[in-house]
């Protein structure tokens, strides 16, 4: 699939603010499953804007705007190619969970087993995953049988939560939005020693107007893959991915911090479609 995802951020303060630090996560990846073919970022005020890649070797652009503005608007174009092309039949390569406990020493995999700022593994939440996976000894099997019972257990309901929200409040919730169920499925995979980490993207869908989040897991042998626990399925070419990191924390699409009144309000458009001829 060829897509096109226009982001908009657009910030307004009561009162002039200036000495504004951004760092935005809106340049996809480009992998085995799809290309960057453009992405532009547009700013207002207009000011220098610099790139680098990070630890996780996600694409984040920075800037700032040193002097007095009473409104800040961060636009990102991109046109992305999707593919299936590169995905394995992962039923023919079985990896069995016995070896799990030998994964927390692959530097790739250390991070992701480990509790994160969002994301907890404590004893009630190691229970819930051992009993979803129970009888089941494989790895692959074991991580889509736990992504079928976040789907299941938490009702999808925009504004229940927000984007500091921790897992262990969405749990007691049993509600939430993509972001809480990509960080309860991580939890879950983590506490049973399958690596997880947390994609933040987009999902093409008709009327698609948000960002999306989802999970992959490592399995030995294959490498990581996706899962989508607000959908209970797995990532095909309609999605698009931009970053990844432990749990939100890490890959916020638009941060900073400024000098000024706390006084603000926040708009985010997102508009994700196909491109079509």
């Amino acid at each position: 699939m060829r897509l096109l995802i226009l982001h908009r951020t657009r910030y307004r303060y009561s009162m002039p603010v200036k000495e504004s630090f951004n760092e935005v996560h809106l340049m996809p990846f480009s992998n085995e499953h799809q290309t960057c073919d453009h992405f532009e970022l547009r700013l207002d005020p207009v000011v220098p804007v610099r790139r680098y890649q990070d630890f996780y070797l996600n694409w984040v652009h920075h800037f700032e705007v040193t002097l007095q503005h009473q409104a800040l608007s961060i636009e990102s174009e991109a046109r992305v190619t999707t593919s299936l092309a590169n995905w394995l039949d992962l039923a023919a390569t079985p990896a069995p969970l016995s070896r799990a406990p030998s994964l927390v020493r692959l530097e790739r995999c250390f991070d992701y087993l480990q509790a994160s700022e969002f994301v907890e593994i404590d004893p009630a939440v190691w229970r819930m995953a051992l009993d979803a996976t129970a009888g089941i000894p494989d790895f692959w099997q074991a991580a889509q049988a736990l992504s079928r019972f976040v789907h299941a257990h938490l009702r999808y309901l925009p504004l229940a939560t927000h984007a500091k929200t921790h897992m262990r409040d969405a749990l007691a919730a049993r509600a939430g939005v993509c972001q809480d169920f990509a960080h309860i499925l991580i939890g879950m995979c983590r506490a049973v020693q399958i690596p997880a980490l947390y994609v933040s993207g987009y999902l093409c869908t008709p009327g698609a107007q948000a960002s999306h989040a989802w999970v992959e897991v490592f399995v030995p042998d294959v490498g990581w893959r996706g899962l989508d626990p607000t959908h209970a399925c797995q990532p095909d070419e309609r999605y698009v991915k931009l970053a990844v990191g432990r749990d939100y924390a890490d890959v916020p699409p638009v941060q900073g911090h400024y000098k000024g009144v706390t006084q603000r309000t926040m708009e985010v458009d997102v508009r994700v479609e196909e491109i079509v001829g």
